[in-house]
Parts: C-alpha cells; sequence; structure tokens
C-alpha cells in the first residue's frame, strides 16, 4: 500500500527541475479532475433527459471512452512524484540507507523502461489516428456520434511523456543519493511516519487560520 509522503526541495540542479516540472503536473491533475467533473455532469444530464424528457443524451458512452484517457491517467505523473502510487512500503521501508536508494533506483528504472514503451506504442496509435486531411483530422472515430478518436490517444502520449521525464528525474535523485549516501535526497518522495504526517496535518489546519 501506500503511505503518506513529501518531496524535498534544496539548491541541486535536480531539484530545480523537479520544481519546473511540477506546476505542468499539477495542470494536468486539475485538468483530470475537470474531466471527472464534467463526467458526472453528463451522467446527470443523461439520466435526467431519460426520466423527464425521454431522451438521454445521445453518444452518451462515446464521450465516457473521450473522457477516460484524461480521467485515468492523465495526472499520473503528479502521483509519481509524490509517492502515490500502491507501493509495498511494508518491505521498502524496511531497508535504509543506500541499500533503499539502490532499490528505489532500480524500480523506477524499471518504471522508466516500461513507461518509454508506452509511450511509443501510444505515439504509435496516435499516429495511425491523426491526419490533417481528412475531416475533423481523424481517420478513425466512436461508434456513436463519430466523434474522433485522436484527442484521447494524444492525452495518453501527453500522460506518459511527463511521466517518462518525472521518471527520469526521480533516477537522477535517487543515483544521486546512492552516489552521495544522503539521508533525505530532494526531489523525491520518502514516507512520512505517523507522527510527521500528523505534524503536517496540523500545520496545515493552522496555516488556514
Amino acid at each position: 500500500m501506500s503511505s503518506a509522503s513529501s518531496v524535498l526541495a534544496d539548491d541541486s540542479l535536480v531539484s530545480r527541475l523537479d520544481r519546473m516540472l511540477l506546476p505542468v503536473e499539477m495542470l494536468m491533475i486539475i485538468v483530470s479532475g475537470l474531466f471527472t467533473f464534467g463526467l458526472m455532469f453528463l451522467a446527470v444530464f443523461s439520466v435526467g433527459g431519460r426520466e423527464f424528457f425521454g431522451s438521454p443524451l445521445r453518444g452518451y458512452v462515446d464521450w465516457i471512452e473521450m473522457a477516460m484517457p484524461f480521467i485515468a491517467i492523465f495526472g499520473i505523473s503528479y502521483v509519481q512524484r509524490s509517492g502515490a502510487h500502491i507501493r509495498m512500503d511494508i518491505v521498502i521501508g524496511a531497508f535504509r540507507g543506500r541499500l533503499l536508494w539502490a532499490v528505489e533506483l532500480l524500480m523506477t528504472i524499471l518504471i522508466f523502461l516500461l513507461i518509454a514503451l508506452l509511450l511509443w506504442g501510444a505515439w504509435s496509435h496516435f499516429d495511425r489516428s491523426f491526419d490533417f486531411s481528412r475531416p475533423n483530422w481523424s481517420r478513425d472515430s466512436s461508434i456513436d456520434i463519430n466523434l474522433p478518436i485522436w484527442p484521447a490517444k494524444l492525452a495518453v502520449v501527453a500522460a506518459f511523456a511527463v511521466l517518462t521525464l518525472r521518471a527520469a528525474l526521480q533516477i537522477w535523485a535517487y543515483g544521486r543519493a546512492l552516489w552521495l549516501g544522503l539521508d533525505r535526497p530532494a526531489a523525491v518522495p520518502f514516507t512520512l511516519s505517523v507522527e510527521q504526517q500528523a505534524a503536517a496535518e496540523a500545520q496545515q489546519v493552522s496555516g488556514r487560520d
């Protein structure tokens, strides 16, 4: 499972790059949230139209299919940065020092390789779908109302591209921590203890007051 985590910052280049990428990731996760809210609105509109007017939203399933990439994976890089993905913290948490950073580095390299391959495949799918010379710039479309498919495929490409950059930064940060023997490296998530999590939440609430 995943525990609460935090990301430190310092004056290193990898930390500065981390902070430069963060606004892009935050924007993407906001867009993902807006699509989730929009899908809820479409559901209410469709059910209300069927119940009160005998006519649900036309192409409702097509709109859901188009929104799914934005909802499911568009904010995945932000989740990777914050360490909120499902992790075996009970195992990794038993490691300390360079052994911990070596394990994290190995796992992040594997993530990077996997996402790079998925990015290549996602771009191939987008490239087959997109065509400037065709109506709506699309070679394929949804079944019911003929929505162009390429925007959804492009969202997958964008999500994987940013995640690839995030994984590359984390590889750098973990490698730096391993080489220098750092206790608290910047630009990577580290798990908070229960006491640290409670203190952070108390400070956040106090700040709002």
